[in-house]
């Protein structure tokens, strides 16, 4: 297959190495330095683009490629207020999408796992839930988009938590997400459960950035052919 891949920071480059080694073609890198080569011209040159770059151009990079109808792969976060109209113009215009918060396969295992938990201890209320996220310190955004997903996942379950806030929690209503920026972390989730008796800690811990890389190419792989808009759990066979 043939990639476009549309920001070439570390994780541009993460990818590249394991697209290269599973026997695909990068036709096109843009980055900083080149952004008059985002084309429609160069994008129809790929089957699929695979889009990391930053809170600040990513809509306008995916809303582009919707209109070119080139299927993307995008793992960029802080821009999810614009998803609707993403899947609009997905539709519109007959395209192809898969976006993902976290693209490592054990992530998405533990999206899994988080699920199931919150189930479980739905019904005891004595237990607080708060999070932690820890990454290294050229990361963006916080929360990280893992985090916001793992939250309002035990958000929709959790009969007590009704919004997440980004520091100690004001009142028990609220998820209490912490966190820290500390190199060279790639990325590290934890979820606790706490009552004065006993605590439940899950805890996922990215060793490098290989599995993020290895996800993203995996779903450019499953987009490959296909129209309409799809999840992580549909590329992995899960839920």
């Amino acid at each position: 297959m043939k990639f476009a891949l549309i920001g070439y920071g570390k994780m541009g480059k993460a990818i590249e190495q394991i697209a290269i080694n599973r026997g695909h073609e990068i036709v096109l890198k843009i980055d900083e330095n080149n952004v008059d080569a985002f084309t429609e011209e160069n994008l129809k040159k790929a089957d699929v683009a695979i889009e990391f770059t930053n809170p600040h151009s990513a809509y306008n990079n995916i809303s582009k490629m919707m209109q070119w109808q080139v299927r993307v792969v995008s793992g960029s976060t802080g821009w999810l207020q614009h998803m609707p109209q993403v899947e609009q113009l997905c539709n519109q215009h007959n395209g192809a999408f898969i976006y993902a918060s976290n693209f490592s396969i054990g992530v998405n295992l533990f999206f899994e796992l988080n699920k199931k938990l919150a189930e479980i201890m739905e019904v005891h209320t004595q237990y607080d839930v708060t999070m932690e996220e820890i990454h290294h310190t050229a990361k963006k955004d916080a929360p990280s988009g893992t985090a916001i997903t793992l939250a309002e996942t035990i958000i929709d379950i959790n009969p007590v938590k009704t919004s997440w806030v980004n520091e100690d929690a004001w009142h028990n209503h609220q998820l209490s997400i912490t966190s820290k920026r500390i190199d060279p972390a790639p990325g590290t989730h934890i979820i606790k459960y706490a009552c004065p008796d006993d605590e439940i800690e899950i805890i996922h811990t990215a060793k490098n950035r290989n599995g993020f890389a290895t996800g993203a190419v995996i779903a450019a792989e499953f987009i490959a052919g296909k129209k309409g808009i799809f999840t992580m759990k549909e590329v992995l066979g899960i839920g």
